[in-house]
């Protein structure tokens, strides 16, 4: 059940960091009020009124305006999520390190098998100098 509930949020959070930072336009066609064409990723198809346009002469003076119209939304996502570590600042970089050096010491498996002086026996006691001078550490 655990695991379930791990697995589920965890998939939630990569769809939420997704939406976050993903970015895209929606391309909207419009003849007169009228929606013809919507678009995600592809360019826009028109209705075909731009293609009616009516031939410039010097004697017309009857102007035609253009009744379609394109409009582009877009949705901007989150472009900074990391800090580079040349914008820390000295004290940052410092803890920074100091930190990430104590975390993994903690989880750094100690291997207590170690015997480091194998090859080598101890010197030879002559005297018990403590003992001798009766100096003893509390």
């Amino acid at each position: 059940m655990k695991s379930v509930f791990q697995k589920i949020a965890a998939f939630s959070l990569a769809l939420l960091v997704l939406g976050a930072t993903m970015s895209f336009t929606v391309g909207m066609h419009y003849c007169g009020k009228t929606l013809v064409d919507y678009s995600f990723f592809n360019k826009v198809e028109s209705c075909g009124m731009e293609m009616m346009q009516v031939p410039e002469i010097e004697s017309c003076s009857i102007v035609v305006d253009n009744c379609c119209m394109e409009e582009h939304l877009t949705f901007e996502g989150q472009d900074i999520l990391k800090s580079s570590w040349d914008q820390l600042k000295f004290q940052q970089q410092v803890f920074v390190a100091s930190f990430s050096y104590g975390f993994l010491q903690i989880y750094k498996g100690e291997n207590t098998n170690t015997h480091h002086f194998l090859d080598y026996s101890p010197p030879y006691l002559v005297r018990d100098i403590p003992i001798l001078y009766e100096t003893f550490l509390l």
